[in-house]
C-alpha cells in the first residue's frame, strides 16, 4: 500500500503570471482561463481524502482551492510567495537587463545590485527566509502523515518549488530545476524511510 502523500497545487493562471511577471505579495486575482484550471485541478483530485487542507492567504491560491472543490482549506501564512521586493511585476528578461547580466532568482536572489526600486520598496525575501517558512509548513503537516493522513497545500509556483526542495533534504536552490506549471499537480512521499518526489507538475486538463 502507498504511504501517505503531500499534495502540491499551484494556483490557477492570472494576469500576471501568463506575462510572466513575478507575483509576490501582489493580491491578484484569477483570469478566466485560471478559474478554468482550478475547476480541472478539481476534477483531477475529486474523491480524494485529505486529512488536511492548507492554502496560501493571497486570494488567488484561496479562490484556486474553492473552485478545486476545497472551500475550507485552513489559511497558513508560511504559504504565501516568496516575497520579491523590488522585481515585483518584473518578469526575469526586465530584470536582467537592468542589471546588465542573467538574472536567476534562485541563484541570484531578490536583493541585486544595481537593481533600481522605487523609494520605500520593499527589500524581499532572501531564498534562505523562503526555505525556513517552507520548513514550517514541513513541521506543521507531519504529525498528519505520520498517522497515515494525506496533506493537499494550495499555493505559488517558487514557494512549492523551494517547498518540495526542503522536502526532499535538498538545497532549497535546487528548486531552480523544478519547473512548475499554473493548476498542476505534484506530489510528495516516501521510500525506503526517504523523503520523495512521486510526480512532478502533472497536468490537470
Amino acid at each position: 500500500m502507498p504511504g501517505p502523500q503531500v499534495v502540491l497545487l499551484r494556483h490557477g493562471e492570472t494576469e500576471w503570471s501568463r506575462a510572466g511577471r513575478h507575483t509576490g505579495t501582489t493580491d491578484i486575482h484569477l483570469t478566466a482561463d485560471g478559474e478554468d484550471q482550478a475547476r480541472a485541478a478539481g476534477r483531477f483530485l475529486a474523491g480524494r481524502e485529505f486529512a488536511l487542507v492548507l492554502c496560501s492567504p493571497l486570494a488567488r491560491a484561496r479562490r484556486t482551492a474553492e473552485l478545486a472543490g476545497r472551500p475550507d482549506a485552513t489559511p497558513e501564512p508560511r504559504l504565501a510567495e516568496w516575497d520579491y521586493g523590488p522585481v515585483e511585476g518584473r518578469t526575469s528578461h526586465d530584470v536582467s537587463q537592468e542589471i546588465g547580466r542573467d538574472w536567476i532568482i534562485f541563484r541570484d536572489g531578490v536583493r541585486v545590485a544595481p537593481l533600481g526600486a522605487p523609494p520605500g520598496a520593499r527589500p524581499g525575501e532572501t531564498l534562505d527566509e523562503v526555505a525556513a517558512r517552507a520548513r514550517g509548513v514541513v513541521e506543521r503537516i507531519e504529525p498528519v502523515l505520520d498517522d497515515g493522513g494525506d496533506v493537499l497545500l494550495v499555493a505559488h509556483g517558487h514557494l512549492l518549488r523551494v517547498l518540495a526542495a526542503v522536502w526532499a533534504e535538498l538545497d532549497p536552490a535546487s528548486g531552480a530545476r523544478l519547473e512548475l506549471g499554473t493548476a498542476t499537480i505534484s506530489l510528495l512521499g516516501h521510500e525506503h524511510g526517504l523523503r520523495t518526489i512521486e510526480g512532478w507538475n502533472l497536468p490537470t486538463a
